[in-house]
C-alpha cells in the first residue's frame, strides 16, 4: 500500500509541476504578444468613419444597437454586420509593431493611405501588402503594425460580390 501511495504522490507532484510550467508559459506569451491595433472594446464603438482611396468618407453612428449612415441627406439604416466587422478591426491582433520612422511610407502604401478608418475618434491608416505572407501595414499614431489582410476594410460593394 505504501508503494501505491508514493506513486500517486509522485504523479500528483508531476502534474503540479506541469500545470505550473503551462501557467508560466501562457503568462509569458501574453506579455510578449504585441497586442491589438487599438485598446477600444469593439462593442463600445459608436462612431465609424471610413474612407477608401479617394472616395468620399462614409460616416456611421450606432444608435439603439443599430448602425445608421449619417453622411447623406437622409439618415439611413446601415448594414449592421458590416459595421460590426469594421468595429472589430480595433481588436485585430498585431503581429509586430515598429516606429513609423523606420519605414518609407510611400513604399508601404501609407502615403497616401489606401484606406482610413476612424473608430470613436481614433484613426487607423491602412497601407499595402507585406512582401512576405498575406499581411498588411496599418499606421496607428507614430507606429506601424502588421496585421492579417482579413482585417483590412473593404467597400460594401466588394463584400456583396458572390463567387459563382
Amino acid at each position: 500500500m505504501k508503494r501505491a501511495v508514493q506513486r500517486q504522490l509522485g504523479l500528483l507532484a508531476t502534474i503540479i509541476v506541469l500545470l505550473t510550467a503551462v501557467a508560466w508559459q501562457v503568462r509569458s506569451d501574453r506579455f510578449a504578444a504585441p497586442g491589438s491595433l487599438l485598446s477600444i472594446n469593439p462593442d463600445a464603438i459608436t462612431q465609424v468613419e471610413l474612407q477608401l482611396g479617394r472616395a468620399p468618407a462614409e460616416h456611421y453612428v450606432k444608435r439603439e444597437e443599430h448602425w445608421w449612415r449619417v453622411d447623406q441627406a437622409n439618415t439611413i439604416r446601415a448594414d449592421d454586420l458590416r459595421l460590426r466587422k469594421l468595429a472589430r478591426i480595433a481588436a485585430a491582433p498585431v503581429q509586430s509593431w515598429a516606429p513609423l520612422i523606420g519605414y518609407d511610407a510611400t513604399k508601404i502604401g501609407l502615403a497616401p493611405p489606401q484606406a482610413r478608418l476612424e473608430l470613436n475618434g481614433q484613426t487607423l491608416l491602412f497601407g499595402g501588402i507585406t512582401a512576405i505572407d498575406q499581411n498588411g501595414y496599418v499606421q496607428v499614431g507614430d507606429r506601424v503594425g502588421i496585421v492579417s489582410l482579413r482585417y483590412m476594410p473593404r467597400s460594401a460593394q466588394s463584400q456583396n460580390i458572390k463567387a459563382e
